[in-house]
């Protein structure tokens, strides 16, 4: 696995739109020019790849500009890393431009550097595992780095800060706090802190062996579901429902998205999840625990259950259905001894910490930890 540096100061870090082009509309100006400022506070020079402030509709429309601003990231040896604006629902769009074109995967052999995303990203993240590069999963440039309250999350800032050193020896701990999903994300809410809530439960071992190893491997449930479901177009539901004829336009892509994930290879084969932890968390769609439930027997039937040696699930946002996801776990995995971390501070809720894919990494629920090794 190509493993890349860590960050320093001065490096030129490139933000890009993959999946949604929200940071190119007016009305996200602040939230653009917060994240850029903040970016510059941690020492970094941060610019925007080509295509990446043309605007929702823009980006929606253009695959092949988003795959080209990617390409010419990793071709710029002045780039360091690649950070995502935001996540989306259609990422997986852009990988007939990306893995048919040898250029961009020997730029990314020739050129690693440091990829950083979560929500839809899973897709661009497994694409550059079956291509070699270790990625990392948990923040994006509009919902972590441009926090509108003033500063990053304390929780966040740290993991966005351990960025610039190696990962080995790092602990992952509960967070003292979390909190609830932002409502208002326009100018007013500058400067307003997001209703916060004192952490209560910390890590909760659901069953098997409270110790557990293996390399990291995993991301947003419902991304990696809809790699697996023919039908991700009803189950994306609202959030494709036809608010332009651009978007009813995609119906048939949606409908084929399996097949262009099963073309590429972009889901992990079985044999690949053997000795893995999964780590798996839900989107801000906060599925109902029965589409949780159909996930989840996905990947029983695509035989991650069968190989991994441990399971660590994400927080629930706003903690929706906490308690009966947990049930949903236990029923879908159907095997006793394989051990489920809970309520881990990764994904869609707030704070996120950051897991750098293939590392290998100790879960301990006795020690509340996660320590990649």
């Amino acid at each position: 696995m190509l493993i890349p540096k860590p960050l320093k100061k001065g490096d030129k870090v490139a933000v890009i739109s993959l999946s949604n082009g929200i940071i190119g509309e007016p009305y996200c100006a602040h939230t653009k020019e917060t994240g850029l400022a903040r970016l510059r506070r941690f020492g970094l020079d941060p610019v925007f790849t080509e295509n990446a402030l043309k605007g929702t509709e823009y980006i929606l429309a253009n695959p092949q500009a988003r795959a080209a601003d990617l390409k010419a990231a990793f071709l710029d040896d002045s780039i360091k890393a690649v950070i995502t604006a935001i996540g989306g629902v259609e990422t997986f769009r852009t990988f007939p431009y990306l893995m048919e074109d040898e250029g961009f995967k020997e730029a990314v052999r020739s050129h690693p550097k440091l990829f950083l995303g979560f929500s839809d990203t899973t897709h661009n993240h497994f694409m550059f595992h079956r291509l070699g590069l270790q990625t990392y999963y948990g923040q994006a440039f509009m919902c972590d780095i441009a926090e509108l309250s003033g500063e990053m999350l304390p929780y966040s800032e740290a993991q966005f800060e351990s960025l610039f050193a190696p990962y080995h020896g790092r602990r992952i701990t509960p967070a003292d706090t979390w909190y609830s999903e932002r409502t208002d994300f326009s100018p007013a809410a500058l400067g307003t802190k997001p209703l916060s809530h004192k952490e209560t439960r910390g890590y909760e071992l659901l069953q098997g062996s409270p110790v557990f190893e293996g390399e990291l491997l995993g991301g947003c449930i419902d991304s990696m579901g809809e790699m697996l479901l023919s039908d991700a177009l009803e189950q994306l539901g609202d959030l494709i429902a036809p608010a332009c004829e651009l978007v009813a336009g995609l119906a048939d892509d949606f409908r084929r998205q399996s097949e262009i994930i099963r073309r590429y290879e972009i889901f992990p084969r079985a044999d690949e999840w053997k000795g893995k932890i999964f780590f798996a968390e839900t989107s801000e769609e906060a599925p109902p625990p029965e589409v949780l439930r159909r996930y989840l027997e996905a990947f029983k039937a695509e035989g991650i259950f069968a190989n991994v040696s441990g399971i660590i699930v994400g927080k629930p946002i706003d903690e929706k259905y906490y308690e009966e996801y947990k049930d949903i776990w236990r029923e879908a995995v159907n095997d006793p001894e394989l051990p489920i971390l809970y309520n881990v501070n990764f994904g869609h809720a707030t704070p996120r910490a950051i897991l750098p894919y293939g590392a290998a990494a100790r879960a301990d629920a006795n020690k509340q930890e996660i320590v990649l090794l």
